[in-house]
């Protein structure tokens, strides 16, 4: 695991495997000029927040407790290392990361944070991926659910301030004004809650994020299964602070060299997720 991260990092700064060689050419990690792009950075160890508790994004290694791997995890080192800037990684719930960030507690959420405008006023984002949401029954799948259609009226798990939360929602709107009861929707701080909240019995459908709960399936291949899938137009990225924008200015850059030397599709590949839900590297700030 530790080798791919510095294999990774290796690749990006010496442009091997170059998927644009004009792109590569034009743009290269220079980790020696900061100073002179970044000169806010100049001496400043980034404050990344992940939720170790979200495979195959940010997770602990199974054999380092105190280590953390994934795709987020690994693409924010490679990121970071394409810049020249030290990173230090602060975990906790995925609820409590964004305000951490927007209270000025740390200084990136990366950690399969989607992209909204209402997000977007309070901190800026660099987004390079699409996201697809799964939602995960009981092995069996004994509710028979099979779209959103079929969401009325179940108990319905989403993790806290989530865009799953706000779907739920709105189906169950759709669901009153057919005459039908909406979803009993239950919220958790942490995807492990979610599970459990599904294998205790206590709900009878989850909605996540595609490539994070075909992860869990796997872990639990005799007590969870998928009971449908959603490609959505949610864009991915880290969320950072609006106080650096030069920080925001150097992850794009560092960002779009990644994605052209093919090592984000190879990340991708490494941890399960659909390299077609790769987009171009974009910048948000409102």
């Amino acid at each position: 695991m530790r080798g791919f991260i510095i294999g990774l990092a290796v690749a990006i700064l010496c442009g091997i495997g170059t998927a644009n060689p004009a792109a590569a050419a034009a743009d290269k990690c220079d980790p020696s000029a900061l100073a002179t792009k970044y000169p806010s950075l100049v001496g400043k160890t980034i404050r990344v927040a992940e939720d170790p508790q979200g495979p195959p994004y940010a997770f602990r290694d199974p054999e380092d407790f105190d280590h953390l791997i994934g795709f987020d995890t690994d693409t924010a080192r490679a990121t970071f290392a394409c810049i020249g800037v030290p990173i230090e990684f602060k975990t906790g719930s995925w609820s409590g990361l964004l305000p951490s960030v927007i209270a000025g507690q740390s200084d990136v959420m990366w950690s399969n944070l989607y992209y909204t405008p209402e997000r977007a006023k309070q901190v800026d984002f660099v987004t390079w991926t699409l996201a697809a949401t799964r939602g995960m029954v009981r092995k069996g799948n004994p509710k028979h659910i099979h779209s959103l259609d079929d969401a009325c009226g179940v108990r319905a798990a989403a993790g806290l301030g989530t865009v799953e939360e706000a779907m739920f929602r709105g189906i169950g709107q759709k669901c009153v004004a057919a005459g039908k009861p909406a979803p009993q929707i239950v919220t958790y701080p942490d995807r492990p809650t979610g599970v459990r909240l599904l294998l205790n019995d206590r709900a009878d459908l989850m909605m996540g994020d595609a490539g994070g709960n075909a992860y869990i399936i796997k872990q639990y291949p005799n007590d969870l299964e998928s009971g449908f899938t959603i490609l959505t137009n949610f864009k991915v990225g880290p969320g950072i602070t609006k106080s650096l924008p030069q920080l925001r200015q150097a992850i794009f850059e560092a960002m779009r060299i990644i994605q052209a030397d093919g090592a984000q599709k190879a990340a991708m590949e490494k941890y399960g997720i659909d390299p077609a839900l790769q987009r171009p590297v974009e910048m948000h700030t409102q």
